[in-house]
């Protein structure tokens, strides 16, 4: 989910690959790769795209964050009811002002 939403956002913006990738100190290749979510995409490159490409960082974290609990579940027949449990636990533990 979230290579693809670097690669709208990117493209949105008139800007190529090599630019995001001289932004982030790193080569297109790696770009190429973390648009097709071939490679994960580092935490900290985050705040540093949601800032570059003028996304909210919250909102690139939300999606990071899903991805990564998808990979965990995804081939696990209890898939669902896992991530229902865990909602219940975040809701339950998350304090709320």
């Amino acid at each position: 989910m979230l290579g693809e939403k670097l690669k709208e956002l990117r493209e949105a913006r008139g800007l190529v690959q090599r630019q995001v990738a001289a932004k982030l100190n790193v080569d297109t290749a790696y770009i190429s790769k973390m648009e097709s979510n071939e490679k994960p995409v580092s935490r900290t490159h985050l705040k540093k795209l949601s800032k570059f490409l003028g996304i909210n960082e919250e909102e690139l974290l939300t999606i990071w964050l899903a991805d990564k609990v998808y990979d965990m579940v995804k081939d696990e027949a209890v898939a669902l009811k896992a991530l229902l449990a865990t909602e219940e636990q975040v809701k339950k533990n998350t304090r709320r002002p």
